[in-house]
């Protein structure tokens, strides 16, 4: 299941993926190819770029390779740093738009000497590089991990006590730290969050947010004790029944997309993995958690 993770970037044994240069800076197009692979059953599917909540995840379940999908991003976001390419006519293929934007340094970090921003040889974004150094300063992508726990067909919840989103709900997730693995990331945020200690299952979701430059993983766990108490940058936490789980109170739209997932799975059959990539709405504030497509939407 791990596997499922890799899938955009690593030749896994029935997808290739193939990119090539295009003259202007629209989308670029990222060809995904259907191998032969004797103990796969995979099958290629076509899906539109919408919000999730308006699409019916399949019922296939049994089939538990992961799904190739062909998927046309709706995100009207002009990003002057996204590359555009074309693949020779192949009938499944998707379409992909870079959608964040390269945060602006003055100084190098190294030397403390001006910076200037230009496209490195070699390369095609803009970047920021030391004038008395010359070391180029890369800025890469937060990891936020958490944990989904259901105890007594309840989903715990932590309340917010810090900004942003005071007040609202969320799964206990936070950074990931250096030094540690995701999942061992998972286990210290719950326990300073929700003062719980977990077990952790399975890898559920994986939801990179390009905009602002993070990835969340949320992992399926299990209390250990049944016991939990909120920690210093919560106020309260409490386990909600799936039909009190307070959508309209969460605190951000990756929260809103892994619990809606997550209930859905459980009509099902149980939980997948899940991965997906949350572009919000063009003009949209942030406390909107609604205003956003949930694209590339991958299953296992």
């Amino acid at each position: 299941m791990l596997k499922a993770i890799q899938i955009l970037g690593s030749s896994s044994g029935f997808v290739s993926q193939r990119l090539k240069p295009h003259a202007n800076h629209g989308p670029f197009l990222v060809s995904v190819s259907m191998l032969p692979s004797p103990s796969s059953s995979c099958s290629l599917r076509r899906l539109t770029t919408r919000n999730i909540f308006q699409s019916p995840i399949s019922s296939a379940r049994k089939n538990r390779c992961f799904r190739a999908l062909r998927m046309s991003s709706t995100q009207s976001e002009s990003n002057p740093d996204a590359t555009s390419s074309s693949s020779p006519s192949s009938s499944s293929s998707v379409t992909f738009r870079s959608t964040g934007s390269t945060r602006k340094i003055n100084f190098c970090q190294w030397c403390g000497g001006p910076t200037k921003h230009e496209i490195p040889d070699g390369e095609e974004k803009m970047r920021a590089i030391c004038t008395q150094c010359g070391k180029i300063a890369y800025v890469n992508p937060r990891m936020v991990v958490g944990c989904l726990i259901e105890h007594d067909n309840k989903i715990l919840l932590c309340k917010r006590k810090i900004q942003p989103s005071y007040g609202l709900w969320t799964l206990p997730a936070g950074y990931m730290e250096i030094g540690e693995s995701a999942a061992e990331g998972a286990i210290r945020e719950t326990w300073e969050e929700a003062g719980a200690e977990v077990e952790v299952l399975s890898p559920f979701v994986q939801l990179d947010i390009p905009l602002i430059g993070q990835t969340y993983i949320i992992f399926l766990a299990k209390l250990k004790k049944p016991h939990f108490s909120p920690g210093p940058e919560s106020s309260e936490c409490r386990l909600f029944a799936f039909d009190e789980i307070p959508f309209d109170s969460l605190a951000f739209s990756s929260m809103l997309v892994t619990l809606n997932l997550y209930t859905e799975d459980r009509k099902i059959g149980g939980p997948v993995f899940h991965y997906g990539t949350i572009n919000k709405r063009p003009g949209s504030s942030p406390s909107d958690i609604r205003a956003y497509s949930l694209d590339y939407h991958l299953q296992c």
